[in-house]
C-alpha cells in the first residue's frame, strides 16, 4: 500500500530490525529512523529494503518518531516498534477506520501494560480521553495530523493522545496482541517527568 508509511524509530536494533523490515516490506513502505546506533541497525534495515534516514546522534524516541513523520510522504503513517514486539498483520485494522474517515488516530491498544507508571499514566489519561492504552507504540493517524504535532514532553504516554486531542482529532483504539521478546526493559525513569506533562495536558488544555 503506497500510501500507508510505516515509520520505526530504531537504536541498536541490529539483532532484531530486518525481520521486523522483512515482514512490513511486502506490504508498505517501510521508514527506518535510525537514532545515532552505534552497531549496524542503519545497513541492516537497508538491506531488507527499508528507507532509512540517520539522526547525527542518539536524540531519543521522540525526535526520531517526529523526523519520520517529516519525512513520510504517504496520507497515513503508522508507528511500529523496531523490537518486532507488534504484528505487521493488526496495521490493516488500524488504518481501516481511517480510511473510512472514521478517525484521525487509531491506538493499537496492548491487553497488558507492562509497567505500573504506564499504567498510572493511562488512568489518567483517561480523566480526558476514553482509551485504554494511551503509551502504545503501535499507532495510525494522518500524516496531516503528525506534522503538527510538537511532542514536548519527556515520552509519549499520555501526552502523544492528549495533543492530538487538543488539536482536534478524532481518536479511537483496536485491540492488538503482542509477540513476546527477549528484551530487558529498563526502568522507564522518564514517567515521573512524564507524570507532570500529563496533568498539564489536563489542566491547562482543551
Amino acid at each position: 500500500m503506497n500510501d500507508i508509511t510505516v515509520v520505526v524509530p530504531a537504536y541498536n536494533e541490529a539483532e532484531r530490525i530486518a525481520p521486523v523490515v522483512r515482514d512490513l516490506i511486502q506490504d508498505y513502505s517501510v521508514l527506518v529512523v535510525d537514532d545515532g546506533s552505534t552497531d549496524s541497525t542503519a545497513s541492516k534495515a537497508e538491506n531488507a529494503g527499508a528507507k532509512v534516514v540517520q539522526q547525527p546522534e542518539n536524540m531519543g524516541y521522540i525526535p526520531a518518531l517526529k523526523r519520520g513523520f517529516q519525512e513520510a510522504t504517504s496520507g497515513i503513517v503508522v508507528t511500529f516498534d523496531a523490537d518486532g514486539e507488534h504484528r505487521p498483520e493488526d496495521i490493516k485494522r488500524l488504518i481501516h477506520p481511517i480510511k473510512e474517515d472514521k478517525l484521525d488516530l487509531v491506538l493499537g491498544a496492548r491487553s497488558t501494560v507492562p509497567r505500573p507508571s504506564e499504567r498510572v499514566l493511562n488512568e489518567l489519561t483517561r480523566l480526558k480521553i476514553n482509551v485504554q492504552d494511551s503509551g502504545t507504540g503501535f499507532r495510525a493517524l494522518r500524516r496531516t495530523l503528525a506534522v503538527t504535532l510538537e511532542l514536548d514532553t519527556a515520552c509519549t504516554c499520555g501526552t502523544f493522545v492528549l495533543e492530538a486531542a487538543a488539536n482536534g482529532a478524532r481518536i479511537g483504539e483496536v485491540p492488538i496482541e503482542t509477540r513476546s521478546i527477549q528484551k530487558p526493559r529498563g526502568i522507564a525513569w522518564q514517567h515521573g517527568k512524564q507524570f507532570i506533562h500529563v496533568l498539564r495536558y489536563l489542566l491547562f488544555t482543551s
